[in-house]
């Protein structure tokens, strides 16, 4: 978890994460380090949010997983949290339509009950409006919490082997993965946090198994291009074992894939 260094200039790397998810936090504390009012700060995301969009299209990312608004949010006083829905309604208004134009794909993960009906309005249109959308894939953790978030699928699940239409022993990780709200999204391959805290907050906990993780002290609305690449050329320097053994210890044991495909040649002349 080392943090990246972002004085230097990134270049594109050859192997992308095909699913990033980010953090962003430090809106209100951009805001206070200014003597502003935290809405300033969020207004200020909003830039850094269309800037990391931009960039993650640019660069080829498949998958880009943004965490918008938890459910842990909503503890907030009621003026901010009234801001961050008038920012959510401004933002969908003006920004879906060009997102369309690039050909990316919209969706949100998280409860969509409780939600003011023109802000679950909004969020179907954007959905459908995109469904066909093929460039980047991007979705928004919005009114979400990875906790509630499995406990749903648990709780549909056993509803399901309630009424005997699953049996009990075949539920799998692939079954309970399915059933989560982010079926059909690949697990996260790296995971950004901005702000400088190191912790995952209640995001994406089952997605996240195998993620590398980046902690990056920049707060969110100072969060740009060369940041992202930054940590995705990090992720690129890392080796990646999922249990098993590095890269190098695989050629040492077992010899090159081009080794080992001239050994089978010779054994089977």
């Amino acid at each position: 978890m080392t943090k990246p260094n972002l004085e230097v200039a990134s270049p594109v790397p050859d192997h992308l994460p095909k699913h990033v998810a980010i953090i962003m936090d430090g809106n209100g504390r951009w805001a206070k380090n200014r003597l502003l009012p935290r809405e300033a700060g969020h207004v200020r995301g909003i830039s850094a949010v269309r800037k990391v969009v931009r960039a993650a299209r640019e660069i080829g990312l498949q998958y880009l997983t943004l965490y918008t608004f938890s459910t842990e949010n909503w503890r907030r006083p009621e003026s901010e949290v009234r801001h961050l829905m008038g920012l959510f309604r401004r933002y969908c208004r003006a920004d879906v339509e060009k997102l369309h134009a690039h050909n990316v794909r919209v969706r949100f993960i998280g409860a969509r009950s409780g939600l003011a009906p023109d802000i679950a309005e909004i969020i179907e249109s954007a959905e459908d409006l995109t469904a066909g959308n093929t460039a980047l894939n991007l979705s928004f953790a919005f009114n979400y919490g990875s906790r509630e978030e499995l406990a749903d699928a648990a709780r549909r699940l056993a509803r399901e082997a309630q009424a005997g239409r699953l049996d009990p022993d075949g539920i799998t990780a692939a079954v309970f993965g399915g059933s989560l709200q982010s079926a059909g999204l690949p697990d996260a391959d790296l995971v950004i946090r901005a702000g400088g805290e190191r912790r995952l907050s209640n995001f994406l906990l089952w997605q996240s198994a195998y993620a590398e993780l980046i902690f990056v002290d920049k707060l969110w609305p100072d969060f740009d291009r060369e940041d992202l690449l930054a940590a995705i050329n990090e992720y690129a320097r890392r080796d990646r074992r999922f249990g098993g053994i590095s890269a190098n210890e695989r050629v040492a044991a077992f010899g090159s894939d081009d080794q080992r495909i001239a050994k089978a040649a010779v054994d089977a002349g």
